[in-house]
């Protein structure tokens, strides 16, 4: 008896450890992009208390944001213990992640913010790459298909003041593209480490036509599709070793292009730079609970 009492208390203590965690599920979602592998973040306390709604963080890179072992880095973002310490520091309100897989090969082509680029760009960009930008048809996935999707499974809070993304790289830039062309469901951004300059930096560098042209392509389309913020928050940073030392110039656009439309920093919009830090996971894993408590603040108890 003192045997079956011990195993049950250490049962239950496991239990107990690995639900203060939060618990995780995946499925495959099917779209026109394909079969899409989602892994989604319960936080704590999700199965006991039935009557509450959670806000929703949307995380690209799939592979890179739990579990070390799917990444190819063997490093994540480790986003599930950012958005624990977030919550047990009463910070922000408990929310649910969704982490949604790249596609490997064609992961540039499907995180590309479409509408960006300029005409000659767009063509000579889908022309290297031998595949067609598909920005518009990820965040028609994301917007039309996958977030109806966890609000039916998921007691969600589904508007769009509770529904942000979080991405780094070329992941940052869909972000920024997906709050601004999908503001009706995106209400939150997170672009980390963003891929400012939209191709290859070293190339720019020897091409500075071509760079201007870029910044100007940044220009038109922020000051055409953004619009005053409305409620909206975005994040962005970079780092200033390895791929991040190229981007203060582009990143040095896009602030001033979205302040223009009328966002103010600090309120609206942040923009930071980490010295020191490079494009990887562990820098961007080192920031998050800094990035998401700011972005996420009003989602309060």
């Amino acid at each position: 008896m003192r045997w079956l009492l011990a195993f049950c208390a250490l049962l239950f203590a496991m239990i107990a450890k690995a639900e203060a965690q939060g618990r995780f599920n995946t499925f495959e979602q099917k779209a026109d992009v394909g079969s899409v592998q989602v892994t989604v973040w319960l936080p704590p306390g999700y199965e006991r208390d039935t009557r509450r709604r959670y806000p929703v963080l949307y995380m690209h890179d799939g592979q890179n944001v739990f579990d070390p072992k799917r990444s190819n880095f063997n490093k994540v973002w480790a986003a599930d213990q950012a958005a624990l310490r977030l919550i047990r520091e009463r910070k922000v309100a408990p929310f649910l992640i969704v982490a949604v897989d790249h596609p490997g090969a064609t992961r540039f082509l499907r995180y590309f913010p479409s509408r960006v680029a300029s005409g000659p760009l767009r063509q000579g960009i889908e022309g290297f790459a031998r595949g067609r930008l598909g920005g518009d048809d990820y965040l028609s996935f994301l917007a039309d298909t996958l977030k109806p999707a966890i609000d039916q499974r998921y007691r969600t809070r589904p508007q769009a003041r509770f529904t942000a993304t979080a991405g780094a790289s070329m992941g940052g830039l869909i972000s920024l593209y997906a709050l601004v062309e999908r503001a009706d469901v995106f209400g939150k951004a997170a672009a980390v480490s963003t891929h400012s300059p939209l191709i290859d930096p070293n190339l720019l560098q020897q091409q500075p036509a071509m760079a201007a042209g870029i910044k100007a392509d940044w220009k038109r389309y922020l000051s055409a599709r953004l619009g005053a913020p409305g409620g909206r928050k975005l994040w962005m940073d970079h780092g200033t070793e390895a791929l991040d030392a190229h981007y203060a110039p582009y990143q040095a656009v896009l602030d001033e292009s979205v302040a223009a439309a009328g966002w103010t920093r600090g309120k609206d919009f942040e923009s930071k730079v980490y010295k020191g830090a490079a494009h990887e996971e562990n820098a961007w894993a080192a920031r998050l609970p800094e990035v998401l408590g700011w972005l996420l603040a009003d989602w309060k108890r």
